[in-house]
């Protein structure tokens, strides 16, 4: 599997970023969104380069979200 500039495969990667992305669909404001991303164990991390989704126990970087989600 190619690796890019981020820390899990891109399938993996790409499949964690459409689930946060359609979990802000169903959330009517950031802050839910960031509580229901918390309870699936997603953190999302401000960055210089726009929004980082980690993993809550291990803080390891998963993706990161296209422009401004």
């Amino acid at each position: 599997m190619m690796m890019s500039d981020q820390t899990k495969p891109d399938t993996e990667a790409d499949d964690i970023r459409d689930f946060v992305l359609r979990e802000r669909t169903k959330a009517v404001s950031p802050r839910e969104w960031k509580h229901r991303l918390a309870g699936y164990g997603y953190r999302l991390k401000e960055t210089e380069t726009g929004i980082c989704v980690t993993s809550l126990l291990g803080g390891e970087e998963l993706c990161h979200l296209p422009g401004a989600a």
